[in-house]
């Protein structure tokens, strides 16, 4: 029997929709009113989540990179400070929760530290998100696993061993996985994305739900790896990719929000369960051709 999870009131894996994420990330800005745009687009488009990044800066920020100036929309400021001011806190995640329950939609985050594991687990979010950058580090792993979540792991910029090693370290701790194969280039350079990935993950982990965490421009490839096995799929979202920002290029506006959704409904109807049949709609020309 296929691998299937749940991901709140969803069932993720063959034979269940697509559960397609909508990453906000950082493309907000610190402002809520552009989070707020964003989920009201992915209910309308049938996005099932909206995700967020969630770090303690304090921590998370190298010191050699604390202060340095950077110019941003608030002026030139320190990175630390510019890395704070788009961190939202505890009453904000609040609206947000609160914003997303009446369009049905989940919401949850990638989080980058211990303090940021423990914050997101205050919220009723259906699973925690590893983003690539900390797939190698087991005792945060080890961390999320035991969380008792479902956890979500993006594998970019990493050696099949470290994967391996990851999917190795939850999968101890925790049976619901869900494994992404990722590149984390923004953008994603289209002969690098390598989707025959997906496939491979397929066979090598049966044990868990593969997944897709696109970067690169355009949608039909994020609908391909649905075509490859992908049941989970994430895409950056914005409203617009002229907004200031490092994520912001490599993200999906609006029409493309639709596009995306509209096109993995329709690839997935089209793929059908596999079982070679004869259909109610040949029954005329079979009778017809064949006599």
């Amino acid at each position: 029997m296929a691998k299937t999870i749940r991901l709140g009131d969803k069932l993720v894996g063959d034979g269940h929709p697509c559960y397609i994420i909508g990453e906000i990330g950082i493309n907000h800005n610190g402002d809520m009113q552009i989070v707020r745009k964003l989920i009201d687009y992915a209910e309308v488009f049938d996005f099932q989540c909206v995700k967020f990044q969630k770090r303690n800066p304090d921590k998370c920020v190298p010191e050699h990179q604390k202060n340095t100036l950077r110019q941003t929309p608030w002026g030139e400021i320190t990175y630390i400070e510019y890395r704070k001011k788009i961190e939202f806190n505890e009453e904000q995640y609040r609206e947000i929760q609160s914003y997303c329950r009446p369009h049905h939609l989940h919401f949850s985050a990638s989080v980058w530290d211990l303090d940021s594991l423990e914050f997101i687990l205050r919220f009723d979010v259906p699973f925690i998100k590893v983003p690539s950058a900390h797939i190698t580090n087991l005792s945060f792993l080890d961390a999320v696993a035991s969380a008792g979540l479902p956890v979500v792991i993006s594998t970019g910029m990493s050696t099949l061993e470290e994967v391996d090693t990851a999917v190795n370290c939850i999968l101890a701790k925790n049976p619901n996985l869900v494994v992404c194969h990722c590149h984390s280039a923004y953008p994603a350079p289209l002969a690098e994305l390598n989707l025959n990935v997906i496939p491979m993950y397929r066979q090598r982990y049966p044990e868990c739900i593969i997944g897709y965490s696109g970067h690169e421009f355009g949608l039909d490839t994020t609908v391909t790896a649905v075509v490859l096995g992908a049941r989970l799929i994430e895409r950056h979202i914005t409203i617009d990719r002229t907004l200031w920002g490092t994520d912001q290029m490599a993200s999906v506006e609006p029409q493309g929000m639709y596009r995306l959704s509209r096109d993995i409904g329709l690839i997935t109807q089209a793929m059908g369960d596999g079982i070679k049949r004869v259909h109610d709609t040949e029954l005329p020309n079979r009778k017809k051709l064949r006599g």
